[in-house]
């Protein structure tokens, strides 16, 4: 791979075409990648190419281009090239600068988290099975993706009720001295206090994964024969628990929104396109079940095809995630075999991608395709909607148009302990909840409960990052319009902040909402820095959409309290103390019934713990009593 430096010394600075005809001077006649930029160093347009050259030279030809086109070539003012081995290596490259660059003039797969999976770990003698994203770093078995965190813990739930693994976390698991709930109601083996030998309870974890493997039809056989056994032997109660492991599987299997038939592995694309919007329905089907769908609206120009938009989806969809061996489409997408090519090389195995034309395989495809125009027809309706609101927005606020960033903030703690500022993000589609922030207040400053410090130092934070984005070349994340929650106090705080950072409310239009007297829903009050507070009329569709906004905020910061507070409840005091791993804490725990009970022994007593020495016992005496 060789990056091409592009730029002629000395030269006077190009424009448009004329930038084009410069580079062209010096390009290969190579594969590799091109990106185009504008003024303040935007990224306008990431591509590739199996010859660099020629590619390029369309560019410098007068006429002949599309608007988008045209207008991309009129904004260019350099460009930066790579020289790679092949086209294949050129679209894997081209794929990860477009998700990592977010270029304006190129399709964008937007709102590209993760897709969550099932984790059965194996780094310990009683499995676990959660819920897992990310890398896949901890030893054990992995099966997915699903389509959505919902699909994964309805999958759980059942799976839990079947095989009894525990879902509970280490530290939980070695603090355990009787069976949980969980165990109470059947969805846990306790292998915790040994109600389950070591051997058995792997068993389950093995049955487990030959379920999530594909096997399920032999595993309900196999338990349906051991039911029958039992009742046989007359041993009832272990043929109840039987009836009832089979009928969860039962239910897992039956509950498909989509009968794989004979498809063992694929994932199903199929797009809809309608006014300048587009859906991308995505199905995941392993080891013959259906996993899932999501929906997904890339971003495009009105004037680009449905094959086009597909070919790039793909090619940003797979980045970071490993393909299917099959992968199905409704359209056949631009360049699908060097696509499959590239898929395949990362995989390293053979990914074929087909438009089916029959068969179960087409009826699957035809499904998801229905979805995706159902999608659109609803999305268009919903932008439609929300391009009124925010057009109301910007009136009432004497905004110069309708804002496409909305940010929304709210502090959240019970007092004092455990404060969390939230902020929300809303724009032309909706909430954007990939752009929603939590703020940990660390400002030690700031006394409990003291809701403007805290407000102050979530701005500060969170303006001298926008600030040192905007100062880079990257006003994509500067709001257009700031809601804070609150009244004229918290308004007073934010300005403070922000003159910290030498911003004035010239440079972020700032409003607060404040609830009236009573604190009901339709009276509130709005203050504008220099202005009179008001009030909107109790039934104007334009105020119900803040309070939507506002309650947004509310939820999401309150959440972000909770699981904080959740996290430290879980901690024990122990978990402090040096030389104190799970074995002595759980036999601290259980000679002495809780960490208070710890606190209040004397040395002599905590020597009385098996693993406890004099040293030991002193250091967990001292930590308590100040010693």
């Amino acid at each position: 791979m060789q990056i091409m430096e592009t730029e002629s010394p000395g030269a006077a600075p190009f424009r448009g075409v004329d930038v084009i005809k410069d580079n062209l001077t010096r390009l290969p006649a190579k594969p590799g990648v091109y990106r185009m930029y504008g003024d303040a160093d935007e990224v306008l347009y990431v591509g590739k190419a199996r010859n660099l050259k020629a590619r390029v030279s369309n560019y410098a030809r007068l006429g002949g281009h599309t608007q988008r086109i045209a207008r991309m070539i009129a904004l260019t003012r350099r460009m930066e090239f790579v020289v790679t081995e092949s086209e294949t290596e050129a679209l894997l490259l081209e794929a990860s600068l477009i998700k990592s660059l977010k270029p304006r003039f190129n399709v964008l797969l937007r709102d590209d988290k993760s897709f969550p999976y099932i984790l059965i770990r194996r780094d310990h003698e009683a499995p676990q099975i959660k819920k897992y994203r990310g890398s896949k770093q901890d030893q054990g078995d992995y099966f997915g993706p699903f389509a959505s965190a919902g699909a994964v813990m309805r999958t759980l739930d059942t799976l839990q009720k079947a095989f009894l693994l525990r879902t509970c976390e280490d530290s939980v698991y070695n603090a355990r001295t009787r069976p949980c709930m969980l165990h109470q109601i059947k969805r846990c083996a306790a292998p915790c206090v040994g109600l389950i030998s070591t051997k058995d309870y792997q068993d389950l974890a093995d049955e487990a994964a030959d379920f999530l493997r594909g096997k399920g039809a032999d595993l309900q056989k196999r338990l349906a024969r051991e039911m029958e056994e039992s009742a046989d032997a007359m041993d009832f109660e272990r043929a109840a628990s039987l009836r009832d492991r089979i009928r969860a599987i039962a239910h897992v299997r039956g509950s498909q929104d989509v009968n794989p038939d004979d498809i063992e592995e694929a994932d199903i694309f199929a797009i809809s396109m309608e006014g300048g919007i587009s859906c991308v329905q995505v199905f995941f089907i392993r080891a013959g079940q259906n996993w899932g769908a999501s929906a997904h609206y890339p971003r495009h120009e009105r004037d680009q095809t449905a094959e086009e938009v597909l070919s790039a989806f793909l090619a940003q969809f797979y980045d970071k995630r490993p393909p299917p061996r099959m992968i199905l489409v409704s359209d056949m997408p631009e360049q699908a075999e060097l696509i499959a090519e590239a898929l395949s090389l990362k995989a390293s195995r053979k990914v074929e991608i087909r438009k089916p034309e029959r068969g179960s395989k087409k009826d699957l495809v035809a499904q998801a395709t229905r979805n995706a125009s159902e999608a659109v027809t609803r999305k268009l309706s919903e932008t439609a909607s929300q391009a009124r609101l925010l057009n109301e927005v910007a009136k009432v606020f004497e905004l110069e148009k309708p804002p496409e960033r909305i940010e929304i903030y709210d502090n959240s703690h019970i007092q004092g302990t455990n404060a969390v500022g939230g902020m929300v993000v809303a724009g032309p589609e909706g909430f954007m909840k990939n752009a929603y922030r939590k703020f940990n207040i660390k400002d030690t400053t700031v006394e409990p409960g003291d809701d403007y410090g805290m407000m102050r130092e979530v701005m500060r934070r969170r303006f001298n990052r926008a600030k040192k984005e905007r100062e880079e070349g990257d006003p994509s994340n500067w709001p257009d319009l700031v809601l804070i929650d609150g009244g004229l106090g918290q308004l007073n705080a934010v300005i403070e902040a922000l003159k910290e950072i030498d911003l004035t409310p010239d440079d972020v239009t700032l409003v607060s909402i404040a609830k009236g007297v009573d604190r009901n829903a339709g009276r509130e009050q709005f203050f504008r820095p220099g202005r009179a507070p008001f009030k909107l009329p109790e039934n104007a569709p334009v105020l119900y959409y803040l309070q939507r906004l506002r309650d947004e905020a509310h939820r999401w910061a309150i959440g972000a309290h909770r699981q904080k507070r959740s996290a430290a409840i879980g901690k024990s005091p122990l978990d402090e103390i040096e030389g104190i791993g799970p074995a002595r804490k759980k036999a601290l725990l259980h000679h002495f019934g809780s960490a208070k009970g710890v606190s209040r022994a004397k040395v002599a007593d905590l020597m009385e713990v098996d693993g406890v020495n004099e040293a030991l016992a002193e250091r967990i005496h001292g930590h308590f009593n100040g010693g």
